[in-house]
C-alpha cells in the first residue's frame, strides 16, 4: 500500500514542478519587460532593454555615454560629437530631419530623439520604437537621466545627477563675493537669441548667484531686440567666439559697459557646445562660467 501511495504522488509532484517552472518563466519575462513614458506622453513598451540605439540629440547621446552605455550606440545625428568615441559612429543627418533610410539601415532597437523632431511618426510607421525626451531645465536633466537609466537597465542612474549637482554647487562656492553682483548677458546665437532666467543656462547663472539681464517673462531662449541689451547695459557678456563676430558693430553696442571695458568671455566651439547642451556636462559648464565671472565680473 505504501508503494501505491508513493506512486500516486509522483504525477502530482511532477505537475507542481512544471507549474513552478512556468510561473518562474512568466516572472522572468515580466522582469525583463520595460515600459517608458516619453515626453510626448507616449507609452513605449520593450521586451527587453534595447541594445542597439540611435541618438538624434547630442544631449541624449551624452546621457547614454555618461551612464557608461556608449557601446550600445550604433548611430548618431551630425551634431553629436562628445565624447570623442561617438565621432566614429555612422551619422544619420540632422536631429530634426534625419535620413530615415540611414536610421532604418542601422536596425536600432530604439531611436532617442527630441520631441520637436519630425521623424518620429515615420520611424514608428516602419516598426521602429521611438522615445522622445527633451531636457530643457536642470529638473529635466535629472528626470531624463532616470528614464534613460531605467530603459538601459542602469542601477543608480541618479549618481550622474549627484555629480552634476555637486559640481555646480562647488562652482558657485568658488566665486568671490564681489563677483556675485555681476549682471550677465549670455548670447546663444547672433539673432540675437539669449539665455533667459528660466533656461537651464539661466538656472546655472542663478545658482552662481549672478543676475541674468533677461527676465523669466521673456521665456527660456528669446530673440531680443538689440536695443533691449543696450538699455540693460550688462557688466559681462558671455558668447561663443563665432557669434561674437560683428557684435561691436551692432547699433549702440560698442558703448555698452561690457564691450567698452572688454568684459567679454569668448567660448570656443567645444566650450560653446558644452554650455548650450542640457546634460551631463552642466557642471563643467558651471565651472567655465564661474571662471569667466571671477576673471571679468564685477570687482566691487
Amino acid at each position: 500500500m505504501n508503494t501505491q501511495i508513493r506512486r500516486s504522488k509522483q504525477p502530482t509532484l511532477h505537475l507542481l514542478a512544471v507549474l513552478t517552472c512556468i510561473v518562474a518563466l512568466m516572472f522572468t519575462g515580466m522582469a525583463r519587460a520595460l515600459q517608458v513614458t516619453d515626453d510626448r506622453g507616449v507609452i513605449v513598451n520593450f521586451d527587453k532593454s534595447p541594445q542597439r540605439i540611435v541618438s538624434l540629440l547630442p544631449s541624449l547621446t551624452e546621457v547614454v555615454c555618461a551612464l557608461d552605455q556608449c557601446q550600445r550606440l550604433v548611430g548618431v545625428d551630425r551634431y553629436s560629437n562628445f565624447p570623442a568615441v561617438v565621432r566614429a559612429l555612422p551619422q544619420v543627418g540632422g536631429g530634426l530631419d534625419p535620413s530615415i533610410e540611414a536610421v532604418v539601415a542601422l536596425r536600432p532597437d530604439v531611436v532617442l530623439m527630441a520631441t520637436s523632431a519630425r521623424a518620429g511618426e515615420r520611424l514608428q510607421a516602419l516598426g521602429i520604437k521611438v522615445v522622445a525626451l527633451e531636457p530643457k531645465t536642470h529638473a529635466d536633466v535629472r528626470r531624463v537621466l532616470e528614464k534613460v537609466g531605467a530603459l538601459l537597465g542602469v542601477e543608480d542612474a541618479q549618481r550622474v545627477w549627484r555629480v552634476i549637482d555637486a559640481g555646480v554647487l562647488a562652482a558657485a562656492q568658488s566665486l568671490p563675493p564681489a563677483a556675485r553682483s555681476t549682471r550677465v548677458y549670455f548670447e546663444v546665437n547672433n539673432g540675437p537669441y539669449a539665455a533667459g532666467e528660466v533656461s537651464f543656462i539661466g538656472e546655472t547663472l542663478t545658482r552662481l548667484d549672478v543676475k541674468n539681464i533677461v527676465p523669466a517673462s521673456l521665456g527660456p531662449f528669446p530673440k531680443l531686440n538689440p536695443e533691449f541689451v543696450v538699455r540693460a547695459d550688462p557688466d559681462l557678456v558671455m558668447v561663443g567666439d563665432t557669434n561674437y563676430v560683428g557684435m561691436e558693430q551692432r547699433p549702440g553696442w560698442s558703448g555698452m559697459r561690457a564691450l567698452r571695458e572688454k568684459r567679454v568671455c569668448l567660448f570656443n566651439r567645444d566650450e560653446a557646445d558644452m554650455l548650450v547642451r542640457p546634460g551631463p556636462r552642466m557642471a563643467d559648464g558651471a565651472r567655465l562660467m564661474a571662471r569667466c565671472i571671477a576673471d571679468k565680473g564685477r570687482t566691487r
